[in-house]
């Protein structure tokens, strides 16, 4: 463990300062030395090139041979040819226009009113950069109250339509529903209930419907059928978990009335700080070098990410999508088995004084952090708690000791700090984690821009709601109550007869089967 002076000139060396944009990387307890930057100068220069090419237009994801241009949306001049170029900036200036249309009143309600309440339907990255930019950006005095519907479960579904209803009401809101493909269930379920909400209270969902679609997607089919309100397009050449900065992200938060200019020019200005060669300059490069030391580039450490501020409390939520997905991957571009990823988690501080800081400090080595330290307190002066002290030191205080403590027990940590939240340095943010993402999958040579492992999932779940459907039609044909084992020896299917039980459990639970109690719980009869 070093001493303090050698910290402090360690923190000297190591902390990157861009006063341009409100920011600072300090990677001084993280152990880098100079050894370390020589060691991988070659794979830093690979990963750096790499990243160029992206930019310029390679194909980036070999699965799916697709471009990769997720920077091109906040500097369109970068994006490989005109039709690209045009496609962003006409889509962006039609961002502006609608949203103006609807805080003007100049589109309206179907009684003649202002829209007040926006309904956003999606899921994964369809939601969590809409929510992160909400949540963090959002005050009393915004154009639109938001709400999400960000998952297939009804109970939720029902409780974000009650919050509507005591904010005005549906014939006040206006509904995204955002799908790149168009066949995501979970959207497309949230779309149908959604749909179902309005009809229930004698509203037509095409009068308050907007979709955030492919062309010619399903949902894009829906929404030209039904003569939706409008389209915006998304492409095959953005992913959803780095979709915050075109119209995914940015048409929700104009219409809540966030400066989505400021966004897109705090990430451009982040975008050309971490293009530097010089990994030391290059805060994106320095991130993902302190993924590579603490994992050993192997996963073998989780990420804890500690923002000292309410307005990030989604911000690890965010993340956890972001670098997860990226980076879980079983195989290499080689086609090797490597199980690569990073684990990640956070809540806020100093919340988690009180929740896993103790464990952080004596339990189980398996972790680093990452703290977001936030300078300014408050939109005013803050008061004083105690002589000389407001509740805005106590945070920096617990911040900062946290950083100390974990240190001093062998724990690394990287330090973020931006001096205040705003579209400005929230884009910053978001594009300094999305290019190190990018980075550190180069370094350990997997694919950043694909997810087999969600379309697996996707297909397991197809493949019980298929099973579902035969026992809905068993039970149909069946005049006396059957066992899960029965049951599933009928549908010709004996080697799920789990599965079978689950579904009647589920189905019985929801009143859509009848459930007789047998000698023990899987001895259960089941009728209609």
């Amino acid at each position: 463990m070093a001493d303090t002076k050698q910290l402090w000139e360690r923190y000297q060396a190591q902390l990157f300062v861009d006063e341009r944009l409100g920011f600072s990387i300090d990677v001084s307890r993280m152990d880098l030395d100079d050894a370390f930057f020589a060691q991988h100068a070659a794979l830093t220069k690979k990963a750096h090139e790499a990243m160029a090419a992206l930019e310029r237009g390679a194909i980036a994801n070999p699965d799916e041979q697709r471009m990769v241009g997720h920077y091109w949306l906040r500097a369109p001049t970068l994006a490989p040819n005109a039709e690209l170029r045009a496609q962003i900036e006409d889509t962006l200036g039609a961002i502006h226009r609608f949203a103006a249309d609807v805080h003007s009143g100049r589109l309206s309600a179907e009684d003649g009113g202002r829209f007040q309440n926006l309904l956003v339907v999606g899921i994964g990255g369809s939601a969590l950069g809409p929510q992160l930019v909400a949540d963090a950006l959002g005050g009393a005095n915004d154009r639109m109250r938001v709400f999400f519907f960000d998952n297939t479960d009804p109970d939720g579904i029902d409780r974000v339509l009650e919050h509507i209803d005591g904010a005005g009401g549906l014939a006040r809101t206006l509904t995204i529903v955002i799908s790149k493909s168009g066949g995501t269930k979970e959207t497309r379920n949230g779309m149908v209930e959604a749909q179902a909400a309005y009809a229930a209270r004698g509203l037509s969902p095409s009068a308050h419907f907007v979709a955030v679609t492919g062309e010619g997607s399903e949902l894009d089919r829906v929404a030209s059928s039904q003569q939706w309100i409008a389209r915006f397009p998304m492409w095959d050449w953005v992913g959803g978990r780095t979709s915050e900065l075109c119209a995914v992200g940015l048409l929700p938060a104009a219409l809540q009335g966030i400066n989505i200019e400021g966004m897109l020019k705090g990430a451009r200005a982040m975008d050309e700080l971490t293009r530097n060669a010089d990994p030391k300059k290059n805060p994106a490069m320095l991130l993902a070098l302190s993924w590579l030391k603490a994992t050993e580039g192997k996963g073998k450490k989780d990420l804890v990410v500690l923002p000292y501020k309410d307005r990030l409390v989604l911000f690890s939520r965010y993340l956890q999508q972001l670098i997860m997905e990226s980076l879980g991957k079983q195989h290499d571009l080689d086609g090797k088995v490597v199980h690569q990823g990073i684990a990640v988690y956070g809540n806020k501080g100093s919340t988690d004084q009180h929740a896993y800081v103790q464990q952080l400090r004596d339990g189980v080595q398996n972790f680093f952090a990452t703290f977001i330290e936030v300078q300014k307190e408050r939109a005013g002066s803050s008061i004083e708690v105690e002589p000389g002290v407001t509740s805005g030191d106590y945070l920096f205080g617990f911040w900062y000791g946290t950083r100390r403590a974990l240190y001093e027990g062998g724990r690394h940590s990287v330090t973020l700090t931006v001096d205040d939240v705003t579209p400005h340095r929230l884009g910053g943010l978001i594009a300094l984690w999305e290019r190190a993402v990018g980075l550190y999958a180069s370094f350990v040579n997997v694919n950043a821009y694909h997810q087999p492992g969600v379309e697996a999932g996707k297909k397991a779940a197809a493949a019980v709601i298929t099973l579902q459907g035969k026992v809905l039609g068993a039970l149909h044909a069946t005049k006396e109550g059957v066992s899960a084992e029965q049951l599933a020896g009928q549908i010709g299917e004996a080697g799920e007869v789990e599965a079978v039980f689950k579904i009647l459990e589920h189905l019985a639970a929801n009143g859509r089967a009848r459930k007789d109690k047998g000698a023990s719980p899987c001895l259960a009869r089941y009728s209609r």
